[in-house]
């Protein structure tokens, strides 16, 4: 396999590491948003959020939360954004199921994406498609 997280976890890439237990991984992101950009990973090789176990997406979770306080205690972030881009179209640039916990403070440039209001009867139309699809 020639994923880059994979090959950080085995140790074959030297990374910063913040965090890791048996199975997550956290380390800073090298082209940060904000000093403090961490991604946390599953040390499990899962493409995006469709192929990872429950389970093992509750331990990913509890461990993004610690790392969201940490970042937000330790550097004084006044908050911070955790995201997760899922699929090329989304902007995932490696394969490998990640989150994104950014450090924020005002006015530090970040901006969030648009947005838009929903046409006449759209939103229900986009319910029952969602509910079909669950």
């Amino acid at each position: 396999m020639d994923c880059i997280f994979c090959k950080i976890i085995a140790g074959e890439i030297p990374s910063f590491k913040v965090y890791e237990d048996e199975n997550v991984l956290a380390f800073l992101d090298i082209a940060p948003v904000n000093p403090g950009h961490t991604l946390v990973v599953p040390k499990k090789h899962y493409e995006n959020m469709e192929e990872i176990l429950e389970a093992e997406l509750c331990k990913l979770t509890v461990v993004i939360k610690k790392i969201g306080k940490a970042v937000k205690d330790s550097l004084g972030a006044e908050g911070y954004n955790i995201t997760e881009n899922n699929g090329p179209v989304a902007g995932q640039i490696v394969p490998h199921l990640h989150f994104h916990v950014i450090p924020r403070r005002q006015d530090d440039g970040l901006k969030l994406w648009p947005q838009e209001k929903y046409g006449e009867g759209e939103a229900e139309e986009i319910v029952k498609k969602i509910k079909n699809g669950i």
